[in-house]
């Protein structure tokens, strides 16, 4: 408890020191892109860092939001393997693989998240890729490849990003095609059989077409074994590819076509159980990362998800002061789930399940750029299905779950700034929601567990029906303007202020798993389904660079009043009145109220020619004000917040040195990490068995950098500490032999990566 107090302290006097090392005034720029880190290595003046967080190319000290940009050449020195890793140097954030998956993404920022993937629910965190919205978290855990940055917005995006971004949004930006040949090439190797490869390049046709390539393998054993199966628990197996054609007919017009597609084939994902089996006494097995679970497969398929999509980008610029943008986008997915709750060698509580999601998109904008007012103006179109269907094979029955979830939506946004005075500025903007949602849910108890009809037993005998409704039934929409306004005061050329006001808002919907009959819920309120939920935000930053670019430091305070909160759970019900449960129901509470308070500081110095400090520390005070519990009464007090530590913290050194190595100049970079996380809860009810408490992570790299940039070796470990923490878990502890399981991070590895440019 001590040690807990002593390192909490340590990041908030580390923090505060970063912030008073440059006089209290914050901006913040936390990495930089190839030509940035070249100008550095070369000792030149750093280039300034543009970010599209308001949809259009800004310098980031002049954004009044709370962003931080990652570029490629940081997420490459530090051995960054995917969009979960980024997490650790940002405030406020979580970002996980969801239970028993490699690639569907549990996102949180600033308390505002979403763990459960099943249809129907969206994340308050919304995912793009190159602009293009994700409406489904299947597959959203996105390998680095062929990225230029990744771009972090915490707090209300509603205005410019749409009805989801309530918490905030992860930008995941691709490069795009130069005018000249270029080819890359990626080679990974590490711990528990770790091979990566990768390949990208781009091509120019002609001097108005250039296509590009991308093509990425990822593999890695298990980091434990089924034991039931004798297949590895934890492995991975992804195959990645990207293509592009760019078109520039003349300077005015840009057009860009693209297709990606995504293959996740390792094995099925289990988790370890935390407490003896009920009936079998089953032991606790002494490796976290191994399990006893016997289902790996879903109709015959094994576990898998695969993912595609297609986009063309047109970008014209009508004049100086007039640019027209067209996105169009197309995405689908199908993952194969097996998932085993209770992680023991017996069909008690097995759930097959398959998901399918596909999304159509479009959106129109037209930026302006005048002397007096600059922003953009647009509107944007979904339709979206989300498709589920699953068993719980679970004490002598076969529950049958279907849903079916159709979404249109539409909105129409503005937002433009103009200059009050030659230091103060004002961003005003708005958006406005139609939501529409219709659904369709099934469920049907059979005998026996073998499975029902729909999932492999034709021959199931029917028990009872607890749900059936029709798209005809469940019908809601939804409408919301959600506006957005800050003020930003240029106190020097170097340093600013700003204050924000912004509204989100994420539409109602229905429980896919919605049970009628076993939770005796009233038919009317079964088709009124759950509400929107709603957040208001005030933020207050500063942010400022010295030394001519070599302190960035950033800081912001926020209060946010929550309402609504859509709060997704599971419980267990006793479906033959025999007086034991014996399956589950999903029920989606309204929480009423909340409020979350934090604050977030960052900064990054280079210290001397060599040296280079950044760090980060957030405090979030996040509590439930109102939450009617089931007996109606106000639970609030028990009640918190997942995902959401109180405090969380990162600082990085890195040193770098002239190394000559065989001839060949360049650059060794030796770079060591530490990472603090609170304690974390894994539900809304404290859960002392499954909740995480307050760990430590030590990363460390070696990196060679040629003086050309061409050729890049790399050691990189992760976790060197090997800490054992819990990501995510399932409690239902009456049911069967009692499904009381956790997921765990990655334990330690080590990774040795080349990197080529021809």
């Amino acid at each position: 408890m001590r040690s807990q107090k002593n390192i909490n302290l340590l990041f908030r006097r580390t923090a505060i020191a970063l912030v008073a090392a440059s006089g209290l005034n914050v901006q913040f720029a936390y990495a930089q892109s190839a030509d940035q880190a070249k100008a550095s290595a070369d000792n030149s003046e750093p280039k300034v860092v543009t970010v599209t967080a308001r949809r259009r190319e800004e310098s980031l000290k002049d954004v009044p939001v709370s962003v931080t940009e990652i570029g490629a050449d940081q997420l490459s020195k530090n051995g960054i393997p995917d969009i979960t890793s980024i997490a650790q140097a940002l405030p406020s954030t979580t970002l996980s693989a969801s239970r028993g998956t490699n690639s569907t993404l549990t996102a949180f920022m600033r308390g505002v998240g979403q763990q459960d993937p099943v249809a129907g629910f969206e994340s308050g965190v919304g995912i793009y890729l190159d602009d293009i919205y994700l409406a489904r978290p299947q597959g959203a855990v996105a390998d680095i490849y062929d990225v230029e940055r990744v771009e972090v917005l915490r707090g209300p995006q509603g205005t410019l990003y749409g009805r989801n971004t309530i918490g905030g949004a992860v930008k995941y930006i691709t490069r795009k095609l130069g005018p000249n040949t270029d080819v890359r090439l990626k080679t990974s190797i590490g711990s528990y059989g770790q091979a990566d490869g990768m390949i990208t390049a781009g091509i120019p046709v002609s001097d108005t077409v250039r296509v590009g390539a991308a093509l990425a393998k990822f593999t890695r054993n298990g980091f434990g074994k089924d034991l039931a199966t004798g297949e590895d628990n934890y492995n991975k197996d992804i195959t990645a590819a990207r293509l592009s054609a760019e078109f520039t007919p003349n300077s005015d017009l840009f057009i860009r076509i693209a297709a990606d597609t995504t293959q996740d084939d390792s094995n099925a994902k289990h988790g370890h159980r935390l407490t003896v089996g009920k009936i079998s006494n089953a032991p606790i097995l002494d490796n976290v990362y191994d399990s006893r679970a016997n289902l790996n497969s879903v109709l015959g398929h094994p576990q898998q998800v695969t993912q595609s999509g297609a986009s063309a980008l047109l970008e014209w610029r009508l004049n100086n002061e007039l640019t027209f943008k067209s996105i169009t986008a197309s995405r689908h997915d199908t993952s194969y789930a097996p998932i085993d709750f209770d992680s023991l060698n017996k069909v008690d509580f097995d759930v097959p399940a398959i998901y399918k999601n596909r999304q159509t998109s479009q959106e129109f904008q037209l930026a302006f750029n005048t002397k007096a007012v600059q922003g953009l103006a647009g509107v944007y179109y979904i339709d979206a299905n989300a498709y589920n269907k699953f068993d719980v094979r679970l004490l002598g029955t076969s529950t049958l779950t279907e849903g079916d979830v159709d979404t249109k939506a539409w909105a129409a946004f503005a937002d433009a700034s103009m200059d009050l005075s030659d230091t103060v500025s004002l961003s005003a903007g708005g958006r406005y929601t139609v939501d529409q949602r219709q659904a369709s849910i099934l469920r049907q108890i059979y005998l026996g567990t073998a499975g029902s009809p729909a999932l492999g037993n034709p021959g199931a005998t029917l028990f009872r029906t607890d749900t059936n409704l029709s798209k005809n039934d469940l019908d809601r929409t939804d409408k919301k303007f959600t506006p957005r306004i800050s003020l930003s005061w240029k106190a020097t050329p170097e340093q600013s202020v700003y204050a924000s006001w912004s509204e989100g808002f994420k539409g109602g919907g229905f429980d896919p798993r919605l049970n009628i009959v076993g939770t005796k819920l009233a038919l009317d309120k079964a088709k009124k389904g759950f509400e929107p939920e709603s957040i208001k935000t005030f933020e207050l930053g500063l942010k400022s660079e010295f030394d001519h670019g070599r302190i960035f430091t950033n800081a912001a305070l926020f209060h946010s009043d929550y309402r609504d909160v859509q709060i997704p759970g599971s419980i267990a019900i006793d479906t033959n009145g025999d007086g034991k449960d014996d399956s589950f129901a999903g029920v989606v509470t309204n929480a009423g109220k909340a409020k979350i308070d934090g604050l977030e500081l960052e900064a990054v110095a280079k210290l001397s020619d060599s040296f280079r400090l950044s760090g980060m520390y957030s405090y979030i005070d996040a509590k439930y004000t109102q939450f009617i519990g089931a007996t109606g009464a106000d639970v609030s007090a028990q009640r918190v917040f997942q995902n959401t530590p109180r405090n969380s913290g990162n600082i990085r050194a890195t040193y770098d040195f002239d190394l000559p190595v065989m001839g060949n100049n360049g650059k060794l970079s030796l770079i060591a990490s530490l990472t603090h996380r609170g304690k974390t809860y894994q539900f809304e009810t404290p859960n002392p068995v499954l909740d995480q408490e307050a760990y430590r992570l030590w990363d460390a790299s070696i990196v060679w950098t040629s003086s050309d940039n061409k050729l890049r070796v790399g050691l990189h470990g992760k976790n060197l500490n090997d800490t054992r923490y819990k990501v995510a878990g399932y409690f239902f502890p009456t049911l069967g032999e009692g499904s009381v399981t956790a997921f765990y991070g990655n334990p330690r590895t080590v990774t040795a990566t080349l990197d080529y440019r021809f």
